[in-house]
């Protein structure tokens, strides 16, 4: 049973079931397989709300758990958002945040050959949520309460631009470094040159390369002024719009922006920790005909945030899950 919660915490329920038969000789019928992960992924969601409940009370004691700070531990959150089909709503929004360890790694410049030592997210931990962001940051912040950031002397908010992220950041990490995912903003700048230089070519290459190098620096502020200068010159009312639009990205984020000092504080300036399960989350939870229930898809979440934290975790759940199961 605790091998087939795990695959079904990363496969479909069919494809799991499969992985299980071929592997193991176990064969398991498609109803048992559904209640098996259901019954499983309900139980991690009770033991997670004692988690959070129990962090909750600590924190009104002023009797947070982890001891004195670690004056050389650095922790972060990063937090995304992808879509999933609900039968009762339709396509609705689920969020991923990942808890990590800020660990200094020396990286290699592939141009210059030149070596650095760079902050890198270590040791992540994941939960997922169907639903708003006030409970999900009630979510991400038991589990880095459960993580220790008590302990950490510095912590960092990392996230693409959105508005939730940082309301989430000032209610429950504030102090923290925040900063805008260094590859949504390129993307971003992408946008503007394929407006503006549609064929491409050198002189595109040139515009983006400078303003990359201006974002990099900590100067958004001035990519926003030309992208401005580039919508007042331009004649098409909708070109003009969407240059507006990405000159205020630019403008409203300018104080997260600064990628080049971040970096060479030892802070991550990408959020691949969190982006890259999110897109996992969403493989197991978006594939051909799903569609699912509310309650089955906080289930299936549940077990998939603790299979990606890693067996250490995945295994303690489970066990206590297990334990709970009302089994006949």
């Amino acid at each position: 049973m605790q091998m087939l919660t795990y695959l079904d915490g990363q496969l479909p329920y069919k494809r799991a079931r499969e992985v299980l038969e071929k592997i193991g000789g176990v064969h398991v019928s498609v109803s048992s397989n559904w209640r098996i992960a259901q019954m499983c992924g309900q139980q991690m969601r009770v033991m997670r709300s004692a988690e959070e409940a129990q962090m909750k009370a600590q924190a009104r004691e002023w009797s947070t758990p982890g001891g004195l700070p670690d004056p050389g531990a650095r922790m972060g959150v990063a937090m995304d958002d992808a879509m999933m089909n609900s039968r009762e709503e339709g396509w609705k929004e689920f969020k991923v945040g990942c808890v990590f360890k800020v660990t200094p790694k020396e990286h290699i410049d592939a141009q210059t050959g030149d070596r650095a030592m760079y902050g890198h997210a270590t040791e992540s931990s994941y939960v997922a949520y169907l639903g708003g962001p006030e409970t999900f940051g009630w979510h991400v912040w038991t589990e880095s309460q459960r993580r220790g950031w008590v302990k950490a002397c510095d912590t960092q908010v990392i996230g693409d631009a959105a508005v939730w992220i940082w309301k989430l950041q000032d209610e429950h990490f504030h102090g923290s470094v925040t900063l805008v995912d260094w590859y949504h903003a390129v993307e971003h700048l992408a946008t503007v040159k394929r407006l503006l230089y549609p064929e491409s070519g050198a002189a595109a290459s040139r515009w983006d390369n400078r303003q990359q190098t201006a974002l990099y620096q900590g100067h958004a502020d001035r990519v926003a002024r030309e992208l401005n200068a580039a919508a007042a010159q331009e004649d098409e009312p909708e070109r003009a719009s969407i240059l507006r639009t990405e000159a205020g990205y630019f403008r409203n984020n300018r104080d997260r922006m600064h990628y080049q000092e971040c970096r060479d504080a030892g802070w991550p300036i990408g959020s691949g920790m969190v982006e890259s399960e999110a897109k996992q989350f969403k493989t197991r939870v978006t594939g051909p005909g799903m569609r699912w229930s509310r309650p089955g898809a906080d289930n299936i979440l549940a077990i998939g945030a603790a299979v990606l934290t890693g067996s250490e975790r995945f295994d303690a759940l489970w066990s206590a899950a297990y334990a709970s199961l009302p089994l006949s």
